[in-house]
């Protein structure tokens, strides 16, 4: 199977497998294909094992039940860091290789858009993604039913304004009327989503924050320089693969971080495990640092 066979063979993979429901003579429009070829795609399915639900109104989806449905979901999806490193990885051929030309060719053609990380869904949450970009289109409110807290530790409805994501659809950004906040909840957290017939009442209050390499959320802005020696480089950059954005190389055994965090807490903590391998250049830091280790100093005394 040459490549534009194969690119439409999982274009119409992920059109059979999405939330939104095709027929026969819209897949076929999509693809640019005949009727005939989309039954004969169809029919190479079954004999591979996969299930072919068949709706009324000529509707064609592959079966969550199918053989191998869960390998091609999670290979279809990338996490915020996994995907960087994708395009981290692209974007390091040289811009005259044609690999990188094709490679970018594909992944949009799949995905159907331009930016690999803004668009892959992780299929177990592709029903209440879908439910939360009707709802920030239409400017509606949600219910996010039976959400799972990890600051309260409790599962509950939460009535929320949704009006924007994270990359890669991991979070929401919502405005949650009942604590007047605007917070992130994460989409994998949500049971389910409920569109409510109620438009946005609070959108002057929308507000966006930052998420910072350490993955701590806020709205404010600090910048950190940090010297790293090779233990805490090695770890930052596998534990944080973001973090190689903001690192820049001194020598052969000293790398210098230059970023922004949200606040002191992410950053504090990956600093206090590898003090004795980090020289920190910010004064306002250093301070902060400086003050958790008299509290513990006097913790112990104590």
């Amino acid at each position: 199977m040459d490549q534009p066979k194969i690119e439409r063979v999982l274009r119409l993979m992920k059109l059979m497998t999405g939330n939104t429901d095709y027929t026969i003579d819209e897949i076929a429009e999509k693809l640019d294909l005949s009727r005939r070829s989309i039954y004969r795609y169809i029919e190479t399915f079954k004999d591979a094992g996969f299930v072919i639900i068949h709706k009324n109104g000529g509707i064609y989806k592959l079966g969550r039940e199918s053989r191998y449905f869960r390998d091609i979901s999670q290979l279809i999806h990338f996490t915020d860091e996994e995907a960087h490193i994708v395009n981290q990885l692209i974007e390091g051929l040289d811009n005259t290789n044609i690999l990188k030309q094709n490679l970018r060719k594909k992944l949009s053609s799949v995905y159907n858009c331009t930016s690999m990380a803004d668009c892959v869904v992780d299929r177990a949450n592709s029903v209440n993604t879908n439910a939360i970009i009707e709802a920030i289109t239409t400017k509606q409110q949600v219910i996010l039913h039976n959400y799972s807290s990890s600051h309260t530790d409790r599962v509950s409805d939460r009535l929320v304004e949704p009006f924007g994501f994270t990359t890669n659809y991991v979070q929401i950004w919502c405005y949650e009327p009942d604590s007047q906040l605007n917070k992130l909840f994460n989409t994998a957290r949500i049971e389910k989503v409920e569109i409510l017939n109620k438009e946005w009442e609070y959108e002057e209050h929308h507000r966006k924050g930052y998420i910072d390499i350490f993955r701590i959320s806020g709205y404010e802005q600090h910048r950190v320089q940090l010297i790293l020696g090779v233990l805490s480089y090695n770890l930052l950059t596998e534990e944080y693969p973001l973090s190689t954005r903001d690192i820049h190389r001194i020598d052969n055994n000293h790398w210098k971080l230059d970023t922004l965090v949200s606040n002191y807490v992410g950053i504090g903590r990956f600093v206090m495990g590898l003090y004795s391998d980090i020289t920190i250049i910010t004064p306002e830091f250093q301070e902060y640092i400086n003050q958790i280790i008299r509290e513990r100093y006097n913790s112990i005394k104590e």
